[in-house]
């Protein structure tokens, strides 16, 4: 096992630059996730790691090993793709044994390996089956058992699981984890799926534009977002954005929204921050849909009043779409939540959860 350190690394494609002075640490024994859109230069990095591109500038460590001049081959990196190319005309056992045959492992100790692998990845009863007989989701369980079980130093996922049906794709985030903890491999998995990245990673690198916007663990990236848009990017339904300013009245600090009557009190520290930013007039607060309550009647001096526009129930939750003055958003209900179109609902805002934001930068203020 090893651990993956990025220094400066840079990527260019003619005038395209794909991956900007990118600077990572994967420790040894993690599962980590680089997440982002399509374009990011997710892939590109991924590909950088593996020795399938060459960095424009900048250095990549497997540990203490500078590998920037080590060919693919000897960098002993296993890597999963969203195609499988499984041979189909070969059993199951022979398909994963094929990185130990064409190293010349005795056959004994192949049987060995395959049947350890096969219960890990629960294709006991199967190893005899020709792998042309299986289904996309079976193929991509003897994919990674094909790379597993060469043990590489690192093992990289771009995408595995984009083919497979919604069911077992989360079926396989579960499966996928488990193994990982399982074989304390060091595993960084490429994924635009954010549930993918936050159900799996014990560390996410959100990337847009070649640019790492944040680095931290998934509670890190969910509960304090650097930017507007790892806070965008991240959660389901995504978090709300209010244009609004601040103002000072009688000591206490607000926040006005611009685009209707909405005014948010907020804490004396933030009052503070807010007072001697050269930008307060033009800011953005963010509150996630289920860091607000929904009411009847305002229960304190501190909700908001909105109109509720339409329902999206979703089994456990309903997502309560509302108007905000000329602004849309969203809050999270109970299943039961049952309230009409155009009726009056008060909203109470968690202050805990609220975020503050520059508009012209889109970085956090705190």
């Amino acid at each position: 096992m090893a651990s993956v350190r990025l220094e400066n690394l840079r990527k260019e494609f003619g005038t395209v630059v794909a991956v900007k002075e990118l600077n990572l640490h994967f420790p040894d024994g993690k599962f980590a996730a680089i997440l982002g859109p399509s374009g990011c230069g997710k892939t590109t990095t991924m590909n950088m790691i593996a020795g399938l591109e060459t960095p424009t500038r900048g250095s990549i460590y497997f540990d203490d090993r500078r590998m920037n001049d080590v060919p693919p081959g000897k960098r002993d990196v296993g890597f999963v793709f969203q195609n499988y190319a499984i041979f189909t005309h070969m059993t199951i056992a022979e398909n994963i044994g094929f990185g130990l045959k064409i190293r010349g492992v005795d056959e004994t100790t192949i049987r060995r390996e395959v049947g350890k692998i096969a219960e890990l990845l629960e294709l006991t009863d199967m190893l005899n089956v020709n792998a042309g007989r299986l289904s996309v989701n079976d193929m991509q369980k003897v994919a990674l058992g094909r790379s597993m079980i060469v043990k590489p130093r690192i093992f990289l996922l771009d995408e595995p699981f984009s083919n497979l049906d919604a069911a077992f794709r989360a079926f396989m985030r579960g499966e996928l984890k488990r193994i990982q903890r399982e074989i304390g491999q060091t595993m960084i998995y490429v994924t635009h799926d954010q549930v993918e990245a936050m159900s799996m990673a014990d560390l996410i690198a959100v990337m847009d534009f070649g640019v790492l916007q944040q680095f931290g663990s998934p509670d890190e990236i969910y509960n304090q977002p650097v930017n507007t848009f790892v806070a965008n990017f991240i959660g389901s339904p995504n978090m709300n954005f209010v244009a609004c300013s601040f103002r000072s009245e009688d000591g206490k600090g607000y926040l006005v929204q611009k685009r209707g009557s909405a005014r948010i009190a907020i804490d004396e520290r933030r009052r503070q921050l807010l007072e001697h930013h050269s930008g307060n007039q033009d800011l953005i607060w963010g509150i996630r849909p289920e860091h607000m309550t929904l009411h009847a009647e305002p229960i304190s001096s501190d909700c908001i009043q909105a109109v509720v526009r339409f329902l999206e129930p979703l089994g456990p939750k309903t997502v309560v779409h509302l108007r905000l003055g000329e602004e849309h958003i969203k809050v999270i209900a109970p299943p039961s939540y049952r309230e009409a179109a155009g009726v009056v609902q008060w909203i109470q805002i968690n202050p805990q959860y609220l975020h503050v934001f520059d508009a012209k930068t889109g970085v956090v203020i705190r």
